[in-house]
């Protein structure tokens, strides 16, 4: 029994000082976002992942995905249904995402977002790396924070060279102060790229940032009439079940009109 509760011990103890860790990395946790926006109907942006351009995608190295889209079109909804096939089909590969947003731009600094990447690859690791650790030592006494560069260099020694490597950043347009983060976090993310096995998958407004993704797979993302209705459709169907009466005939029409409305956007 002593046994057994000094190695529970070690264990909390052990676990206690992960979690100090990937918190000093970044206090930004992207799973809540991650579990409400997956919550969909089935077979809702099969499109994407049917297209021609999203197939070849996971299947070489160091491919990258633009999918610009104008506001409204679901670009964080496609970006979740990415997020979520790759964590299925992918199981041995490292996923990490960012959904970037402009009312946390205080948060979302090139430091942190590409901190909150390196958080998400290794912090189901056990133990962590001795990099995370010996990064974490050389700033506590200084009460200092890492730089990009550091970063970035912990990055590409913790990017496994013998499995691939996925990237999804929602939203680059909602990066704050245009140069000083969007700028510098593809330029990192990028240098990553050609020194790893990175595929990276990003959306946009378009003609933000199309020029950065130039000689990349491009894929335009549009609201289809299924997804709209899908949507609408179990939307309604929560509705109903708290309100009583036939609503057969508002149901179709709410959704031939929501649909006609949408035209693509």
């Amino acid at each position: 029994m002593a046994e057994k509760h000094i190695h529970d011990v070690k264990v909390r103890l052990e676990d206690q000082d992960r979690q100090k860790f990937l918190d000093w990395l970044t206090p930004i946790d992207y799973d809540p976002q991650q579990s409400y926006i997956s919550k969909r109907q089935p077979g809702t942006g099969q499109w994407l992942l049917n297209s021609a351009e999203y197939q070849d995608w996971p299947k070489a190295d160091k491919q990258t995905l633009f999918c610009p889209g104008i506001p409204g079109a679901g670009k964080t909804f496609i970006t979740s249904i990415v997020i979520e096939y790759l964590q299925t089909n992918y199981k041995s590969s490292g996923v990490a995402y960012l959904y970037c947003n402009i009312g946390q731009q205080g948060q979302q600094t090139p430091e942190s977002l590409l901190g909150s990447i390196l958080k998400q690859l290794v912090w189901n690791r056990s133990p962590l790396p001795q990099e995370v650790k010996d990064l974490y030592d050389q700033h506590k006494d200084k009460r200092s924070r890492p730089e990009l560069m550091e970063i970035s260099k912990i990055l590409q020694s913790v990017i496994s060279p013998g499995s691939k490597t996925f990237v999804i950043i929602d939203a680059l347009d909602e990066c704050q102060n245009h140069d000083r983060c969007r700028n510098s976090l593809l330029s990192e993310i990028f240098a990553l790229q050609a020194k790893t096995r990175l595929n990276i998958f990003a959306t946009s407004r378009p003609q933000e940032v199309e020029a950065e993704f130039s000689g990349c797979i491009i894929r335009e993302i549009i609201a289809t009439d299924n997804d709209i209705e899908a949507y609408l459709e179990d939307e309604m169907s929560l509705w109903e079940k708290s309100h009583e009466g036939n609503l057969s005939t508002m149901r179709d029409m709410i959704k031939k009109e929501v649909t006609k409305a949408a035209d693509g956007m």
